[in-house]
């Protein structure tokens, strides 16, 4: 049985092995703040090893993804009277932790989705990145502007080129772009691009689908497959890709899927969203 955590800034809906992660500080335009990071690195670090939950969704309340960086927050962490090593001491830290939280949601075994409805800015538009499969609006609202405001949109960098490529990613975080979800398409971020609540629910529905067909630890697999290949050499790429086949080859899944193949049945993993 799955656990999950109790949690304040989110709201989580786990059903049919699908856990819904609905970022709910509108308030807020469900800006990163302490208490939302803390929420989903606390979520998702409970169901990595899960493998009755099969895909995330990512979503935000209020009609808005995420603002990005919580800059009240910054604001106020900035003083004339602090001891400035100390000030980016602490700011090194804080980014480090963040880091990990786009780590962690780059790097789920299970697959992830992110439905993006209007304001995915800075940070959020590098989480949402880090997702398997993009949906968004064609009116959704996207920004790294961090340059405009004397920043740098550094730690969601390998994100933004891992999802856009080097030359795209560079020119966007560059010249401190806006865009919407027809633009957002266009680069490659969105996948699909949906009119409607009820074109995303079909879309969402159509994905769980999918995931649902296939077997949560051969997902789990290829996916660490996908993410290792681009740092290894040639040699070293065929040696993995060969451990991770007879790895699944010889498992209970790759020996269940082979014998349904056979016998011309579904497997046993195989569930209706």
């Amino acid at each position: 049985m799955t656990n999950l955590p109790k949690v304040t800034a989110l709201e989580l809906v786990l059903e049919n092995g699908w856990l819904s992660i609905w970022f709910n500080q509108p308030k807020t335009r469900n800006a990163l703040s302490t208490e939302l990071t803390t929420d989903l690195v606390a979520v998702l670090e409970a169901v990595r090893d899960d493998r009755t939950v099969r895909g995330i969704t990512l979503r935000g309340r209020g009609g808005v993804f995420c603002a990005g960086g919580d800059l009240k927050a910054f604001n106020k962490g900035q003083s004339g009277d602090a001891d400035r090593r100390e000030s980016f001491d602490d700011v090194v830290a804080m980014s480090v932790r963040g880091a990990a939280m786009f780590d962690l949601v780059n790097t789920m075994p299970q697959v992830v989705v992110a439905v993006v409805e209007g304001a995915a800015m800075a940070g959020g538009f590098g989480l949402a990145c880090c997702a398997d499969v993009v949906i968004c609006t064609p009116s959704a609202r996207f920004a790294m502007t961090e340059t405009a405001i004397g920043l740098t949109p550094a730690q969601i960098s390998p994100f933004v080129i891992q999802k856009l490529g080097f030359a795209t990613a560079r020119r966007l975080m560059l010249t401190a772009a806006r865009f919407e979800g027809v633009a957002a398409h266009s680069y490659g971020f969105a996948d699909l691009l949906v009119d409607s609540e009820e074109d995303i629910a079909a879309c969402e529905t159509q994905i769980r689908k999918q995931v649902l067909a296939c077997a949560p630890g051969a997902v789990a697999d290829i996916k660490a497959l996908i993410l290792a290949l681009p740092n290894l050499d040639r040699a070293a790429q065929i040696q993995a890709a060969a451990e991770n086949f007879a790895g699944r080859l010889t498992s209970d899944e790759g020996r269940e899927g082979v014998a349904s193949f056979v016998e011309k049945r579904k497997p046993n993993w195989v569930r209706q969203p």
